[in-house]
């Protein structure tokens, strides 16, 4: 199975630490933030496709000199970055098989939590949120089947704490047959993949018990406190 890590983006909340360093790259309790991703990942898939824009160069030096993943593939967003949903329409023609994952390249999850949203058809990571409003909620019919995602809801629209888009999706290759829709930012979003797919098949809903984003300097700096080592196992040595 196919991987892919969404890291083209120009870190732009994350300055002034992304002006010269591109944002996986940044230090995280000793390893880039990328490397975290690349171990969350290990033994789940066989191939990881890393989309790359912003300093691409030093990804590229990085990605040459580890050993944490065996077979991978720099995918350049071009000729821009536009979304998440354009970001993995780069991937189309450099996937292996049918079945991939994607993950955002700023945010780590539950190894184990990956491991089973890898086995659904199709699957999307979900947490419960008190903030739910900074996120996108995941809504249900009555049969509690998943419909949609819907972003930065008002307060006043659900109780907290309501489950969240947390950034990490299971897809077949037949997802790219959807056309996406350009979002009010003027981007294309991948959540919006979730909710066409939804249209016409089961898209199956996976809890996961961590998640770390990390979208800011303060984040970051919260995040070395943090004990990765729990959800995610560390390289050996």
């Amino acid at each position: 199975m196919d991987g892919v890590i969404l890291a083209g983006g120009k870190g732009t909340r994350m300055r002034p630490l992304t002006l010269d360093r591109p944002k996986p790259l940044l230090d995280l309790q000793g390893q880039p933030i990328l490397a975290w991703s690349l171990l969350s990942l290990r033994d789940i898939v066989d191939h990881v496709l890393i989309v790359v824009n912003y300093l691409k160069e030093q990804i590229e030096r990085f990605m040459a000199g580890q050993d944490l993943i065996p077979t991978y593939t720099l995918v350049e967003q071009l000729p821009e970055p536009m979304g998440t949903g354009h970001a993995l329409q780069t991937c189309r023609k450099r996937l292996r098989g049918d079945d991939f994952l994607v993950i955002n390249g700023d945010d780590l999850y539950s190894r184990e939590a990956l491991g089973q949203l890898a086995s659904q058809e199709v699957g999307i990571l979900s947490m419960l949120r008190d903030d739910f409003d900074q996120y996108g909620v995941l809504v249900h019919d009555e049969a509690g089947r998943f419909l949609r995602i819907d972003e930065k809801p008002p307060r006043s629209r659900y109780r907290a704490p309501a489950p969240c888009n947390i950034g990490a999706y299971k897809f077949k290759a037949w997802v790219f047959d959807y056309d996406l829709p350009i979002s009010e930012r003027g981007e294309y979003e991948i959540s919006d993949y979730v909710g066409l797919a939804a249209q016409d098949h089961a898209v199956n809903v996976v809890d996961s018990p961590f998640w770390l984003p990390i979208g800011d300097p303060a984040a970051l700096e919260a995040a070395q406190q943090v004990d990765i080592t729990r959800w995610i196992a560390p390289p050996l040595g």
